[in-house]
């Protein structure tokens, strides 16, 4: 018997004596078809074949099922091998269907197991700017050298309709005012090109309306191409959700490390939903 399966022999046998009565006077008939494959031993327990019959007895059923799944000897299997390991030595109708649905509601394996189905949520596209320096991406990379000059960072500001991009050398504990100063200096320092004459401003206004269409064309067929991988959800206030966290290499989250370490951490209830 496997491991760590604690059962009570005696409610098994008393149940099993009941629920046989009473299919023996209800259902005669078939119980004679079936002999072949149940038996009853000199205890008047039923088996099938080499495997203990479980009478249809809710509390003893999922007295059972935790235990299979969260005992020290079994650290939350997945519901196919959880199966596998019951039914080499228990059986009752429905059992595969009970253990599927039995893994699916613990929530330990819903913060912990990977997910084995399409990232959610399709893809939604930035919009497109009306003009240079309309909007802005931005990102720092830190973990530098000390400079000379006590920068230890670099700042790199894009514009996303022209990709010109800015790198400016910072220090990581700039504050947002400073980090302001810094950009202000930087644009002051480029300038512009003033564009004169309407023949000019024509060709520039050809261009940019350009650039703007092929920047539509460039977002459809990256949406198209990531929404293939993805499916369509959506939340709702009061629904409960679980979030995604992904620690760095070798820390610790949460104090657990392993197999149980959480990938996600809730659930959370919705409260109230911001934007479309």
């Amino acid at each position: 018997m496997i491991a760590g399966i604690k059962v009570e022999e005696e409610i098994i046998r008393d149940l099993e004596r009941l629920d046989i009565k009473l299919y023996v006077r209800g259902r005669h008939g078939c119980w004679a078809s079936l002999r072949t494959e149940f038996r009853l031993d000199e205890d008047d327990v039923l088996w099938q074949g080499t495997r203990l019959c479980v009478p249809n007895d809710a509390t003893l059923r999922e007295a059972l099922l935790t235990e299979a799944h969260s005992s020290p000897f079994f650290v939350h299997p997945g519901s196919t091998k959880m199966y596998h390991d019951l039914k080499q030595h228990f059986w009752w109708s429905g059992m595969k269907r009970d253990v599927a649905t039995f893994v699916s509601r613990c929530l330990i394996c819903q913060q912990i197991k990977i997910e084995h189905q399409r990232a959610s949520g399709l893809l939604q596209p930035l919009e497109i700017p009306v003009w240079k320096w309309d909007k802005i991406s931005m990102d720092f990379i830190t973990g530098l050298p000390r400079t000379q000059r006590r920068h230890d960072a670099i700042w790199v500001v894009v514009d996303r309709f022209t990709k010109s991009a800015h790198f400016l050398p910072i220090h990581k504990d700039y504050s947002v005012s400073k980090l302001e100063e810094t950009f202000q200096q930087e644009i002051d320092q480029v300038g512009e090109r003033v564009i004169e004459g309407p023949e000019m401003i024509e060709v520039t206004n050809k261009k940019v309306a350009v650039a703007k269409e092929k920047l539509k064309e460039a977002r459809t067929r990256q949406k198209s191409y990531a929404d293939k991988h993805r499916r369509s959800i959506e939340f709702h206030p009061g629904d409960r959700i679980f979030l995604k966290v992904s620690p760095a290499r070798g820390v610790r989250l949460f104090g657990i490390k392993g197999k149980l370490s959480p990938r996600f951490i809730g659930p959370f209830e919705i409260l109230d939903r911001v934007g479309e």
